[in-house]
């Protein structure tokens, strides 16, 4: 959470494939589950007077990390900052203390760990077999590697929150329970929440135009395809993501459960 994130970016960037995925899938969630499951219960004073200033870092992390993404020359420098930019919805709907949020943050949560964590392994991916992971060296890669190509669209598409993807359900539930508060100040919010979803379009779009379309860098040489290991360990994923985004249900319910009770204190 802004102004406290200026560690991730250098860990992600820094760390090896595995690592990343670690760290995107788990250790970021660590620090969510200790404000839902720990400091509302124990705190629910403080948690009701610190709301506000937790909402306003949020949006700022939202659009700070946005606009990093926007402007980073590294591949996975860019989904580090994206990280950024997702985790400010989950401190957003935790911040606005309503069951739909809430329910919402940790969706987003799951979503998060599940899609950014694929975006490191298609970067560690691509980076095993180029060498390098700068955005102005790549290109072209969707004649080189099209399965490769079309599953990192596939899965920035489920991080841009497209309907239909597991992405796209956190999201929405957050800015949902937040505008239905129905103060001015939670409206003025989610408002400005809306500007770092158009943000995460441009981006990760931008990203997808100069890394998989355009002139192939002849530097590259022959690429090896996606070996069969390789597909075995996305294919989860990528079944996970789609299945929760066209049936969310499920999950929600048993979200709902612990996430009524904690309020309920």
């Amino acid at each position: 959470m802004f102004p406290f994130h200026t560690w991730l970016p250098d860990a992600h960037t820094e760390a090896p494939t595995a690592g990343s995925v670690l760290l995107a899938g788990i250790l970021l969630k660590m620090g969510c589950y200790g404000f839902i499951r720990i400091s509302i219960p124990i705190l629910p004073d403080a948690a009701r007077a610190w709301a506000p200033a937790i909402a306003i870092l949020s949006i700022i992390g939202i659009i700070y990390g946005a606009l990093a993404s926007l402007i980073q020359k590294d591949l996975k420098r860019l989904v580090a900052f994206s990280s950024v930019s997702h985790m400010g919805f989950v401190m957003l709907g935790i911040s606005s203390l309503t069951p739909t949020a809430i329910n919402g943050a940790v969706l987003q949560m799951f979503n998060h760990g599940c899609i950014t964590g694929m975006l490191f392994l298609l970067v560690g991916m691509i980076y095993e077999r180029t060498h390098t992971r700068q955005i102005s060296e790549l290109g072209g890669l969707a004649n080189k590697m099209p399965l490769w190509a079309g599953i990192l669209a596939f899965t920035s598409f489920a991080s841009l929150g497209l309907p239909g993807l597991s992405g796209f359900w956190g999201e929405f539930l957050v800015l949902f329970g937040t505008f239905n508060k129905g103060n001015i100040f939670s409206k003025v919010m989610v408002c400005l929440a809306v500007l770092g979803i158009v943000l995460g379009a441009a981006y990760l779009l931008w990203m997808l135009q100069r890394v998989i379309f355009g002139k192939a860098n002849e530097k590259l040489g022959e690429l090896k395809k996606l070996s069969w290991l390789e597909v075995i360990t996305l294919t989860p994923l990528i079944v996970i993501i789609i299945i929760v985004g066209v049936f969310p249900t499920p999950l929600i319910n048993m979200i709902n459960a612990s996430v009524t009770y904690i309020l309920g204190i």
